[in-house]
């Protein structure tokens, strides 16, 4: 059994979503974590988990949406701090790759949500491209932990936020061939690793030519444990306990 702890399973992705969750938990993945970016589906992906015993909610604004007004956004999470289905502040983060212009924006609003998630005392799931010194060097100033999502770095950063208390996640993006991320999450510790799609997106090999699922984590897995030269039914075991470490779920 596994857990995607990081997927987009939004209405604009997917002609039937219900389709997507029996198709995961058909495929072994019996928990979903569905990551919001923006106030719109902030509310669309608590109405899921409320309707899906499989699906969790983690709400957050993502730096593409750093212009988007943030009071309401604010009081709606406040409000569902105590609701059991919200298990993390995502996605949130840096990302210089598009929006580099809007540095300094970046930076308040990834600071707002961090402080946000002090408040409601949740563990975050962090996108951080082309911004690494900036995203460490803020995670430093709070007292948080979570997930370094969609991780590419190498293998000195991995470190650096692996002592920070943070968990590495593994996706689709280690089954490319020109990627090269292979040969650095094979020096991380299993024990400190998490599994994701970051569905609809980034759809592992080989699958590319189709719409990414949370219904892809067993071959993410697979080729994990190829990778590290293990049984995958001990990738299985610590990827499990890793996730429980790290959510209330």
């Amino acid at each position: 059994m596994y857990t995607d702890t990081h997927c987009h399973l939004f209405k604009e992705y997917y002609q039937t979503i219900e389709k997507v969750i029996e198709d995961a938990i058909d495929s072994g993945v019996h928990k979903m974590i569905v990551a919001a970016t923006n106030m719109e589906n902030s509310k669309e992906v608590v109405s899921l988990a409320e309707k899906y015993p499989s699906v969790y909610f983690c709400l957050g604004i993502h730096p593409e949406s750093v212009e988007e007004e943030r009071t309401e956004f604010k009081s709606y999470v406040l409000s569902l701090k105590n609701h059991p289905k919200f298990v993390g502040i995502g996605e949130i983060g840096l990302d210089y790759y598009y929006g580099k212009e809007l540095r300094n924006e970046q930076l308040l609003l990834f600071d707002e949500m961090l402080d946000l998630a002090e408040e409601v005392e949740k563990p975050v799931i962090i996108h951080s491209r082309e911004a690494t010194k900036d995203t460490i060097d803020i995670l430093n100033r709070h007292r948080v932990k979570g997930i370094l999502h969609c991780f590419s770095g190498s293998l000195e950063t991995a470190q650096i936020l692996i002592n920070m208390g943070f968990f590495i996640g593994v996706g689709g993006v280690m089954t490319f061939k020109k990627a090269h991320i292979d040969e650095v999450i094979n020096e991380i510790p299993l024990e400190k690793l998490v599994l994701e799609t970051d569905a609809p997106y980034l759809t592992p090999e080989p699958y590319r030519k189709y719409q990414n699922e949370p219904k892809y984590i067993p071959v993410i897995a697979e080729y994990l444990a190829n990778t590290k030269h293990i049984p995958i039914t001990r990738v299985a075991e610590q990827i499990e306990k890793n996730v429980t470490e790290i959510f209330d779920i």
